[in-house]
């Protein structure tokens, strides 16, 4: 839009293109000869401004469109007065910045130049990251130079253009980190390279049209809309690639001047010299070369109403700006034979291209909407850290040569080469993308995730009217609730969604409309219903323990040693209180913790049911910063009224856990299979007993008591005083590496260690070797005699951090956890799990012949029919 004030108001610029007859004409020189060049030269006198004139035009689209309502992209004038005032114009300068330089040897200048008609998108948010980082190296590597971050918004497409979608795109890059060196600003800035809208810079596309007419390399065009369609279609009926004939190119001065002077509108065509071919070696894609006559053939520099086309004021800024290299996607590929034509035509070097693929979907289509979030904003919204989006949208096209995925900024600044980068599309994957944020939320303290999770708290709308985000009450609750999901959260938003989980009570008011499989399962084998009935009359009786100083059932998580801190009140309370029942109701394990969380929390599984409470509490008070309504909150009592009437409508045979069978009837069952088995063994002579399986004869410890991580080694150095050591420095995905000693050192060279990722056991308590602290153990398999050793290896993809684990054994809830490490050491818990722990004729690690598996698949190692320990 201020492109069509700055051409309503400027005087060359105004009189170009109006349709209105003239007495007089100029004539432009080309820079070869004297010769005059047929209707060279824009400039005509200004004609009076008239009732549909473009400032008509202007105010029509302010008043219905809603287009630019405060003209704040240029003149800042009312539209009224912009035509009786004089505004500073830019001017094209004489000679172009890098003019007679190698681009490639100057100091990198990079440019970001999004069009503001939506929202900033992983595509467009990768361009920015790539031009981002090869600036800013740059500026490391020539300290006090030019070079920069340029932020250029193309918004000549006045019909979709706003200002609205700019602000939208420039608080995402903000949000992103990325901010630019130069750009646009609230005024038009004719300074350095401004301005930096090319809404403000029509002046300056006039003048470069201006010379290209002057030298004989473009051209009028009067063609009309109606000759051009006839054109098109009768080159589509002969076969041919439609394209402009050039029947204007040549035109006699005499034929041209007879249409100026009739005030017939034009436009302004490029003239494709004869032959011409376009070669530009792009530093993703190699030589690419295009016929550009064949191509393009001659193509149009400006509109009939005088607004430049796209891929004239990208060439001119270009050159303008001294771009050194041009770094966007694939998609733009085909628009470098115009820019590069047009730059050769002003004298002017090309930058150096790069076109990187396109992003997909995990469907292998173009990343959309259809695939879920893939605005910047929404990402922000859903609790994306900038540091994980800036990491993982690199690594979308992109490696160091390493298998090391988790970059901070500064890291990537120094490790990012255009060169790395691959041809081959990427697919875009939102579990990747929640892994690496998960990474980047390891590495940043409590307080940091906790200001992050109270913004979530309001954009879920889950706060109380007038709740600020500096009030000391949604700190306190959204501390307790990072608390509460640290261990599973992979965004910040995790938080907020565990919370309404815990607040909310998900038991139906009756048996029959219980959905969760699961929970009727459990419900049916009969233990449910005495005890939800034992803790509904506890309640009622004021027995059952209840948080009153709900803070303090976090006081863990809270910056106390878990290990030094004695449980709170309540919590030791309820401990005391489970004990009691589990005698009282003799039952024990899961048969008690499962149908006990159910009744409470109406999950069958989550977090430690105090801790859940406690933030119920929390919640439900009368100060408290969460709208009970907003959030779906369930209060105890609530939960209480619930519990009865869903308890009343259990069928009888649930109620009671059924009757085992007597010493009498279990011997006559074992006769009468070993007689079945008998003659069915006569019977089918031959036949094949069906193998045993291992689990059913276990009778030690769940593989679970171990706490099997996925880990990778980031140093190794040989132990001073024990020449069978290592000493290695371990990530498994806590907030600093673990210290391990191994025996590894006879076996594997210390370089051959270094980066591997491993299997380390996490809850051994950390004892001395040799002087040494170390905590943990790496798996590794042997043979039979130890005289060859190999790691335990997982899949290649597998995330650091994450827990091992084995088919038909629990991993989740409390029952899932693994042991404590004090727990571990004196009942000598891996000590009775070691003899089940082999490998199989084909190496892979097993227990009671179940693989280890992660998220990535099944973990191997080079020995096979060996041991692991």
């Amino acid at each position: 839009m201020a492109l069509m004030v700055t051409l309503a108001c400027g005087s060359r610029m105004a009189s170009a293109f109006m349709r209105q007859p003239v007495a007089r004409r100029s004539a432009f020189s080309t820079s070869k000869s004297n010769q005059k060049v047929p209707g060279a030269g824009l400039r005509r006198s200004r004609p009076q401004v008239s009732s549909d004139s473009l400032i008509s035009l202007i105010e029509r689209l302010q008043k219905e469109e809603g287009k630019h309502l405060d003209i704040r992209f240029g003149a800042t004038q009312l539209a009224a007065t912009v035509a009786d005032q004089e505004v500073e114009k830019p001017q094209l300068p004489p000679t172009f910045p890098l003019q007679g330089k190698n681009p490639l040897e100057a100091p990198p200048r990079m440019r970001f130049a999004p069009s503001p008609t939506g929202s900033l998108h992983v595509g467009g948010a990768r361009t920015a990251l790539y031009n981002w980082l090869v600036a800013k190296k740059g500026q490391m590597d020539f300290p006090g130079s030019n070079s920069a971050f340029i932020l250029r918004v193309e918004d000549t497409d006045l019909a979709r253009s706003t200002k609205e979608s700019e602000e939208s795109v420039l608080a995402d890059l903000r949000w992103l980190g990325l901010l630019w060196d130069e750009g646009p600003s609230d005024k038009i800035d004719l300074t350095g390279c401004g301005p930096y809208r090319q809404s403000e810079r029509g002046n300056i596309y006039i003048q470069a049209a201006e010379k290209l007419l002057a030298e004989g390399k473009a051209y009028r065009c009067f063609c009309t809309p109606e000759e051009l369609e006839e054109m098109r279609a009768q080159q589509e009926a002969a076969g041919i690639p439609p394209r402009y004939d050039g029947r204007w190119r040549d035109a006699p001065e005499e034929e041209v001047n007879k249409m100026l002077d009739e005030g017939r509108p034009y436009t302004i065509r490029f003239k494709v010299p004869a032959n011409a071919r376009v070669v530009i070696e792009d530093v993703v894609r190699g030589t690419i070369s295009w016929d550009a006559e064949a191509t393009v053939g001659d193509f149009i520099l400006l509109r009939s109403n005088g607004v430049p086309v796209y891929n004239f004021c990208v060439a001119v800024d270009d050159a303008l700006m001294g771009i050194t290299t041009v770094v966007r996607a694939e998609e733009h590929l085909t628009n470098t034979v115009r820019q590069a034509l047009v730059l050769d035509s002003l004298d002017a070097p090309r930058p150096q291209y790069a076109h990187c693929s396109l992003i997909l979907g995990e469907d292998k289509q173009k990343l959309s909407k259809r695939h879920g979030a893939t605005s910047c904003n929404q990402f922000r919204l859903d609790g994306f850290l900038p540091d994980a989006m800036i990491n993982y949208l690199a690594l979308l096209g992109w490696n160091d040569g390493s298998d090391n995925e988790i970059f901070t900024r500064e890291e990537l600044i120094d490790a990012f080469e255009l060169d790395r980068v691959v041809k081959s599309p990427s697919v875009f994957d939102m579990e990747k993308l929640r892994w690496v944020n998960s990474q980047h939320m390891k590495m940043l303290p409590m307080f940091y995730i906790v200001d992050l999770v109270k913004e979530q708290f309001q954009f879920e709308d889950m706060l109380k009217d007038g709740v600020e985000l500096t009030d000391l009450g949604l700190a306190d609750f959204a501390t307790c609730s990072t608390a509460l999901a640290k261990q599973m959260m992979q965004v910040t938003k995790d938080a907020v969604l565990n919370a309404k989980t815990v607040l909310g009570y998900g038991l139906p008011a009756t048996f029959a409309e219980l959905k969760d499989e699961e929970a009727i399962s459990m419900i049916k084998r009969g233990n449910f219903y005495n005890l939800a009935s034992k803790i509904i009359e506890d309640y009622e009786a004021g027995k059952f323990p209840l948080p009153t100083d709900p803070m303090r059932t976090f006081q863990d998580a809270l910056g106390e040693d878990m290990e030094k801190t004695t449980p709170c009140e309540f919590t030791q309370g309820y401990q005391a209180h489970m004990k009691a029942m589990a005698k009282e109701m003799k039952v024990k394990g899961k048969n008690l913790f499962h149908p006990v969380r159910l009744a409470l929390t109406g999950e069958m599984s989550g977090q430690d049911v105090t801790k859940q409470l406690s933030l119920l509490t929390m919640a439900s008070m009368e100060d408290s910063v969460i709208d009970s309504n907003k959030a779906g909150l369930v209060t105890i009592p609530e939960r209480m009224e619930r519990l009865k009437k869903f308890c009343a409508s259990i069928p009888e045979e649930f109620r009671s856990p059924a009757e085992t069978a007597s010493t009498e009837d279990k011997k006559k069952t074992s006769d009468k299979k070993k007689e079945s088995g008998t003659t069915n063994a006569s019977q089918s002579a031959g036949a094949v007993a069906a193998p045993k399986d291992p689990k059913d004869e276990y009778d030690g410890p769940p593989i679970s008591a171990l706490d099997i991580r996925v880990g990778r080694i980031t140093k190794v150095w040989e132990h001073e005083e024990a020449d069978k050591l290592y000493c290695e420095e371990i990530d498994v995905g806590e907030d600093e590496p673990r210290t391990v000693a191994s025996g590894l050192r006879p076996y594997m060279n210390a370089e051959d260690l270094e980066g591997k990722k491993v299997l380390v056991l996490c809850n051994l308590k950390e004892r001395k070797m040799v002087g040494f602290p170390s905590h943990g153990m790496v798996l590794c398999a042997s043979n039979a005699d130890h005289t060859e050793v190999k790691l335990v290896n997982p899949p290649i993809d597998a995330k650091i951090g994450e827990r091992v684990t084995v088919p038909d054994f629990n991993f989740e809830g409390e029952d899932g956890e693994p042991f404590a490490e004090n727990k571990v050491g004196k009942k000598k818990v891996f000590e009775k799990i070691a003899p089940f722990l082999v490998t199989s004729k084909y190496g892979v690690p097993e227990f009671l012949g179940r693989p280890f598996m992660t998220s990535a698949g099944v973990c191997t190692s080079a020995i096979p029919d060996g041991t692991v320990s």
